[in-house]
Formats: structure tokens, C-alpha cells, sequence
């Protein structure tokens, strides 16, 4: 059976390969790391890059906690115990460009360790993540990172890409905006072994989706990010941005669970833009690219 300590090794690799591709994307800007220890147990290792060619604020964060869950967890995560271990990567980039989207991907692994005793079915399981956030909804780049994740998926469950699409609709959805933060991707929790799929094959599965990110990203990053823009096509993004700042302070389960559980401050809200704007009762231009961008922000589009 994989350990706990495997599954935070790997994550850790798999931090250390997406931090070496971003900086060789930007071009400029280097990861800066702050290891840091949580009272209560555990800790983790923050990297955040600022002010690059292309990448103006973004974070590849992985963490490894562990110790008491609050009483309000326990509701939520419907579980008896309170011990728990958690581990991830998690990351939120926000680019300088209008056309090149935001990205944001998660994987992690939740277990209670009292829960690994003889005759009892073990509390644990997988869940994460990846889903993009574009200024500018463009057609090419949508189909590009939906088949991408649909291969991904379908190498390991036929079913998988089209569960989690639909999760991730229903999951990244700003309610009191009526619409999507993006154009989706793919989102699951509480992934767990069954007869069709084992442990090590669900471990190798949430790996995938963590290496994806790399060879994604940096592909749709150099497709626009020699494009011209405007000062207008720059408030634009700003406004888009509070969008993505609405959905993580309001509904996101994982800024949510980081505070409840008392996470690092700094490294949970480094999902937040560095600029963004309210601008009040904005309406679009009729028949101007900012109002096709939201005509796009639904759920149930079929990108591939």
C-alpha cells in the first residue's frame, strides 16, 4: 500500500518540475521559497514568482499537515476521528497579459491515520484538479486544454474526463455572478480505490494531472503572449480578476478548509490577483469580444 510519505515525496518532485518550467517560460523572474511549520503539526513549502516577462504574480505551493481537526471539519468532512494528514501541491498563476489566462491546478491526498486499523476501512483519498481562467475566452486554446485533460483522463478511466468536467462546472461556479470563473477542466474529491481501480493506479492518475500543468500552460502561454493589447483590454483583466478573487474568498473548499485547519495566511490567499477592479454595474460593449467572453462563462459547453 503507498505511504503517506511516498505520496508527499512525489508531490514535492512534482513541485520542483513545474517551478524549473515556469521560470524557463518566463524567461526572467525565479521562484522565491519560504519553508514554513504549522502550529499543530506539519508545514510546507511556499514558492512564489512576481514581476517576470510574462508571469506578474503566481504560486506553486506544496504543504504536508497534520494534527486535530476542529469540530466544524468534522461536520463538514462528515468523519468521527480528528486526526488527520493532508498533502498537496497547489497552484494559481496570474499573467501580466490579457490574453494569456489564469491557471489554477490542485492535487492532494487526505487520510486519518487512527482510521488504519484492523477490520476497518481506512479514511483516506485523493482529489484535485485543473481548470483554466481566461481574460479573453479564445475558442483554440479552450478545445486545446479540454482534449488535453480528456487524454489524460482516458488513459487511466473511460469515464473519468467526463465526470469530472461536469464536477468541474458545478464546482467553479461564482453563484451570485451566474457564471463560470473559466472555462472549466476537470475536478474531483474523495477519490478512492475500488474494484475497477487500485490505490497505486489512483496515485499514478492524480500524477498526471499534476504533470500535465507544465506542457499545457507553457503552450498556451507562448501562443499569446506576443500579442498586442490595449489599455482597455487591461481593465478588462481586471475585472475579470475580481471575478476570480469573488469565487476563492467565497466558495473555494480548499481556502475554506487551509483556514479552518490553521494554515499559513499568506500561502492560502496567494491565489489572490495583485490588482483587480469593482468596477460598478459594468456592462460589456454589444457585439465587442469582452461580451462574447461572457457569453462563453457557461456550464455544459462541450470543448471537445
Amino acid at each position: 500500500m503507498i505511504t503517506k510519505e511516498q505520496i508527499a515525496a512525489d508531490y514535492q518532485a512534482i513541485q520542483n518540475e513545474i517551478c524549473a518550467a515556469l521560470e524557463l517560460c518566463d524567461g526572467k523572474a525565479h521562484f522565491e521559497e519560504e519553508q514554513w511549520e504549522r502550529d499543530g503539526g506539519g508545514g510546507g513549502r511556499t514558492r512564489i514568482i512576481q514581476n517576470g516577462n510574462i508571469f506578474e504574480k503566481g504560486g506553486v505551493n506544496f504543504s504536508a499537515v497534520h494534527g486535530h481537526l476542529p469540530e466544524t471539519m468534522k461536520k463538514a468532512l462528515n468523519v468521527a476521528q480528528d486526526d488527520f494528514f493532508a498533502t498537496g501541491v497547489s497552484i494559481v498563476i496570474h499573467p501580466n497579459h490579457p490574453m494569456v489566462p489564469i491557471i489554477h491546478m490542485n492535487i492532494r491526498y487526505f487520510e486519518m491515520p487512527s482510521s488504519f486499523k484492523a477490520g476497518q476501512q481506512p479514511v483516506r483519498w485523493f482529489g484535485g484538479g485543473i481548470d483554466l481562467t481566461p481574460h479573453y475566452v479564445i475558442d483554440e486554446d479552450a478545445r486545446y486544454f479540454h482534449k488535453y485533460l480528456k487524454s489524460v483522463c482516458d488513459s487511466f478511466y473511460h469515464d473519468f474526463y467526463h465526470r469530472f468536467k461536469l464536477w468541474a462546472d458545478d464546482y467553479f461556479f461564482i453563484k451570485h455572478r451566474n457564471e463560470t470563473r473559466g472555462v472549466g477542466g476537470i475536478f474531483y474529491d474523495r477519490l478512492t480505490a475500488n474494484d475497477e481501480l487500485s490505490w497505486d493506479q489512483i496515485f499514478e492518475f492524480s500524477k498526471a494531472v499534476g504533470r500535465s500543468f507544465a506542457p499545457i500552460y507553457t503552450e498556451i502561454v507562448n501562443r499569446n503572449r506576443n500579442k498586442e493589447y490595449s489599455d482597455d483590454n487591461q481593465q478588462w483583466q481586471y475585472q475579470r480578476r475580481s471575478r476570480y478573487a469573488e469565487f476563492n474568498l467565497v466558495y473555494d473548499a480548499g481556502t475554506r478548509f487551509g483556514l479552518e485547519t490553521n494554515g499559513r495566511i499568506e500561502s492560502i490567499l496567494m491565489s489572490l490577483p495583485p490588482t483587480a477592479k469593482w468596477v460598478y454595474d459594468y456592462h460589456p460593449q454589444p457585439g465587442s469580444e469582452e461580451e462574447k467572453t461572457l457569453s462563453l462563462l457557461k456550464k455544459g459547453i462541450n470543448w471537445v
